[in-house]
């Protein structure tokens, strides 16, 4: 077999447009199947992606565990469209799902991951249930210290009291809150590009200004002091 050269932009492509086709993530060896690569070239390139906060490998194996917006293992966000079902590792994830796949979905998930479930809806690129919150209590600069944890918070609420009362039962600092339909039009742009062959991470210049853009002014977002990626 020949031996191609691996980078992250083409595991990162490959990852996600299998995961997108299929439902799950292929293996290291269908990876170098499919990239005519050796299969310890991939494993190697895996790692580095990791390194590079493009992928979440499993604790002991090169295994795809999360690679955003897509986790691989079930979490409390169901997305559902005519192309596929996938679970999502967070309220902007499942978004960011629905902006990288371009088609209509429905995304199941439950009130701060507790017993209302809702449906949320995207329609002809726009969200119908326009009144719910996104609670971010997570520092982004802090979010790859552990980035499951930071995902599994990034929670749907009906208003801000529902907030207030969940951070204190749960004992979680309250962070920032924002409307659906504004991270939504964030996810599009920041996920946007995740699909792109030639894809690289934002770098902290990229996020700082996309954040801007967006309004999110809140302490939570502030990336001084980060690394040069996010």
């Amino acid at each position: 077999m020949p031996s191609n050269p691996i980078n992250n932009s083409t595991l990162h492509y490959s990852i996600l447009k299998g995961i997108i086709d299929n439902g799950f993530a292929p293996s290291a060896e269908q990876l170098a199947k499919s990239l005519e690569a050796d299969t310890q070239d991939v494993i190697q390139g895996l790692y580095d992606l990791q390194e590079y906060h493009g992928v979440v490998l499993h604790p002991h194996e090169p295994k795809v565990w999360v690679i955003h917006p897509f986790s691989l293992a079930p979490t409390n966000f169901y997305v559902q469209s005519s192309k596929g079902e996938w679970w999502g590792n967070c309220s902007w994830c499942s978004l960011g799902i629905a902006a990288l796949i371009g088609d209509d979905v429905k995304i199941t998930t439950t009130i701060g991951a507790q017993t209302k479930q809702i449906e949320i809806n995207i329609i002809d690129n726009n969200i119908q249930e326009k009144d719910y919150l996104i609670h971010f209590p997570i520092p982004m600069k802090y979010a790859w210290d552990n980035v499951i944890y930071t995902c599994s918070t990034m929670l749907i609420f009906e208003n801000e009291k529902q907030i207030d009362e969940w951070t204190m039962k749960h004992d979680v600092q309250k962070g920032d809150i924002q409307p659906i339909e504004k991270i939504w039009n964030f996810s599009k742009q920041w996920y946007g590009n995740h699909l792109n062959p030639e894809w690289t991470k934002w770098t902290i210049k990229e996020a700082k200004a996309m954040f801007r853009e967006f309004d999110l002014t809140h302490s939570i977002w502030h990336l001084d002091g980060s690394k040069e990626r996010f």
